[in-house]
This record gives structure tokens, C-alpha cells and sequence, in this order.
């Protein structure tokens, strides 16, 4: 039987303290009961990523790899946000691993499904997706607002997998292609399905948090969404643009109702309709200002080409 490959478990933290604990217990027991069934190397690890907690993870992080060398850990300078931490561990693993696996700390995410993952990766795939099959633990306004956004995304152009988070197993190779992407503005959602190779998903059911709450409040996601949408497409400049040609053909409509008007003797001002259209073209030209000031940002941070996470320490 051929000798099961390296699996990496990459985990980013971000004040997870009361979590931890269960968290790598679990993880653990999953991880062993890979490598006994042989589908994984004996040296195969968790990584978690302390990205800048404000608690005591990263010091559970260090009594957990003096326990038991399974658990590796990385410590970022400072607190980069989700995706930089998710990537500076996706770099680490690179280093060492055959196949990673990234999930979150408070594991939603069904870990069972990562005996599918590998199980998919030894038929040959180099990326696979793990998708929720419904959203039966969410909110009427967290599933209508998770499942509009990705529908939004779809619509302006961006390439994602419908209701998939950073749930997914990327082999060695399809991480070092990823490597090549050196944009500041990360979405990741978006970037890996741009790197192609064999892929496939495996459909999970997701469960309530372990505890503690969650690091995607509201303000999080609104900017998750508006990161996903200006660094996949340029379409929403673009439709400002067909916006503006429609304004100006109602203006020009405008002139003609107004000449005719004018001849026909009703010379009467029309208060409502001329309120109405200074907010109107006020705030269109306010919109635009902002999805262009947008985009101007991104590529003004783009060309500083500033480092997306400092690592301050590795655990090995």
C-alpha cells in the first residue's frame, strides 16, 4: 500500500481562547485516525495561525506544541485580518506539506469531511471545495445576505464556488501557483478558482460555534464583500458608466418635455420634479465618486507592493 501523503491542517486564530482547548482535541483525534487507517504520513501536523490575538491563544498554542509535537504553530507580528492569516499559514504549510487542508478555529466547519477531502485528493484532485449543502444554522437575514452576496459576485463577474467559505484542500502544486498571485487586496474565495487543475466538492453540513463569538460580525462581511467585488471585477465602474448614459438620455428627454411645455403655455416650475432630480443625480454622482475612489485605493495600495503578513514566530 502506497505510504499515505502529508497532510496540514492550517487553522487561523484570532482570540480564541475558549475554543482552543476542544478545538485541537478534536483535530487531534481526527488527524490520528487518518494516519492508523494510512491515509495520511505520520507527519502530518496542525498549524494554527495566531493572527494578533488580544488573549491567551498563542500561549495555548505554545503548551499544545510542548504536549505534542502534532501541533505547529505560526505567530504574525500583528493582526493582518482573516485572509492574510489564512495565507501566511497556507505559505507555511507549502513548505512541508503534500496537501492542506485550511479551516476555521471554532469548527463549523464539519471535520468529517476531510476524510472526503483526501479521499478526492488521491484520485487526482489538486483542489477541493468544501460547500455547505444548506444553511439551516443561520438567521433569515445572515443566509439571505450570505446567499445574495455570492449571487451579486456571480453577477458582477467574480468566479466563485456558491456558498463556499475557505473550507477547502489545495495540494503542494495548486498552493504554488497561488504563490504567483502577489496582490495586496486578498480574496481568496475568488483567487483560487482562477488557478484551474483538476478540482471537485464534497457538501457538509455546518454546525452552530464551539463558543465564543463570531469574528464576522456585520461591518466584517460588508467589507469582505466589497474586497470580493473590486478585486474580481471591474464591472461596477463599468455600469456606472451605462448609468451615466442613461441619466443623460433622460435629461435630454427632460428638455424635450420642457420645450413643449414651454410652447404650449404651461410655464408652471415643478418643485417636486426638480428636488427630486438634484438628490437623485446628486447621490449618483457621489456613488460613482466612491466605486471609482475604490478601485483608486486598491491601486494605490497595490503599487506600495507592502508585505501581506510579518511572521514573528514559528513553532516547529
Amino acid at each position: 500500500m502506497e505510504r499515505g501523503k502529508i497532510l496540514y491542517l492550517v487553522v487561523p486564530c484570532y482570540n480564541e481562547e475558549e475554543v482552543l482547548p476542544e478545538t485541537s482535541k478534536r483535530l487531534r483525534e481526527k488527524m490520528q485516525s487518518l494516519i492508523e487507517k494510512g491515509k495520511i504520513a505520520k507527519d502530518s501536523k496542525i498549524l494554527f495561525v495566531n493572527d494578533g490575538s488580544k488573549d491567551r491563544t498563542w500561549e495555548m498554542i505554545e503548551e499544545l506544541h510542548q504536549k505534542d509535537a502534532i501541533y505547529q504553530g505560526v505567530k504574525l507580528s500583528r493582526n493582518r485580518g482573516h485572509q492574510n492569516a489564512l495565507l501566511g499559514g497556507l505559505m507555511t504549510a507549502k513548505k512541508y506539506a503534500d496537501m492542506v487542508i485550511s479551516l476555521d478555529a471554532d469548527l463549523q466547519d464539519d471535520i468529517d469531511a476531510i476524510d472526503e477531502f483526501v479521499e478526492k485528493y488521491d484520485k487526482g484532485c489538486e483542489i477541493v471545495y468544501g460547500v455547505r449543502s444548506a444553511r439551516k444554522t443561520d438567521t433569515f437575514f445572515k443566509k439571505f445576505t450570505a446567499e445574495g452576496f455570492y449571487k451579486l459576485l456571480h453577477l458582477m463577474g467574480g468566479e466563485v464556488v456558491f456558498n463556499h467559505a475557505d473550507y477547502r484542500l489545495m495540494s503542494k502544486r495548486a498552493l504554488e501557483e497561488m504563490e504567483k498571485y502577489q496582490e495586496v487586496n486578498l480574496f481568496l474565495r475568488g483567487i483560487v478558482p482562477m488557478i484551474g487543475f483538476q478540482t471537485d466538492i464534497v457538501y457538509y453540513e455546518r454546525h452552530e460555534r464551539l463558543a465564543g463569538e463570531s469574528k464576522y460580525p456585520l461591518k466584517k462581511m460588508l467589507a469582505l464583500a466589497i474586497d470580493g467585488i473590486t478585486s474580481l471585477s471591474i464591472k461596477p465602474i463599468r455600469l456606472i458608466v451605462f448609468l451615466g448614459m442613461f441619466i443623460f438620455v433622460c435629461s435630454i428627454a427632460m428638455l424635450v418635455y420642457s420645450l413643449v411645455q414651454h410652447f404650449l403655455g404651461n410655464t408652471s416650475i415643478g418643485w417636486t420634479s426638480l428636488i427630486v432630480s438634484i438628490w437623485a443625480i446628486g447621490g449618483l454622482q457621489l456613488l460613482a465618486i466612491g466605486v471609482i475612489g475604490e478601485y483608486i485605493g486598491k491601486i494605490y495600495l497595490e503599487t506600495k507592493a507592502r508585505p501581506k503578513y510579518i511572521i514573528e514566530k514559528e513553532l516547529r
